[in-house]
């Protein structure tokens, strides 16, 4: 039995759920989500509340169950609540600069970097290093700081480059120096 799976989602005032297997759409206030569902997991509807069921007992059936719904889960919290991703740029002369549907680096290479922001991703850019990803998708918002990062990804020595807010560079010892 899934501990996640067993869990109801509650929705919240102001979305709305649609299911028409295989497509489940999630609309509010935010954004308007589909997702299509595996056939091996049942969506079941029943006033504010949503509960997902495996269809058998199949190995595949109970992986895909827990998945399932913390996949509608996010779809829920993301229309209504949303999600936030915070990156730090660190180094001297890194920078970014949100234009448009766009954010601009300096990281230390021989030309500035445009990064084109998806649809459904905002950024913005508070002291020119600290970016701030919003988006209802959560799988989108993820791929999206990641895409970020890899542009210059933090490097041990001194710890420059792109990370997230939350990450702990370990730091290595550089050279002893000639004795």
């Amino acid at each position: 039995m899934s501990r996640v799976g067993k869990r109801p989602i509650e929705i919240p005032a102001g979305v709305k759920v649609e299911y028409e297997p295989p497509v489940v759409t999630v609309s509010g206030p935010r954004a308007t989500l589909k997702r299509e569902i595996h056939p091996k997991v049942n969506l079941n509807i029943e006033g504010a509340v949503i509960t997902v069921t495996p269809v058998d007992d199949s190995r595949d059936a109970r992986a895909l169950w827990g998945l399932t719904r913390s996949l509608v889960y996010n779809m829920v919290a993301g229309v209504s609540t949303g999600f936030t991703r915070v990156l730090e740029v660190i180094g001297v002369g890194y920078r970014a600069e949100a234009k448009e549907q766009a954010i601009h680096f300096a990281l230390g290479y021989s030309h500035p970097i445009h990064f084109p922001l998806p649809d459904g991703i905002t950024a913005e850019v508070d002291k020119q290093n600290r970016i701030t990803l919003t988006g209802a998708d959560k799988e989108l918002l993820g791929l999206t700081a990641a895409r970020i990062r890899a542009l210059r990804k933090p490097e041990p020595y001194k710890g420059k480059g792109v990370k997230y807010a939350e990450e702990v560079i370990l730091r290595k010892v550089g050279k002893a120096g000639a004795r």
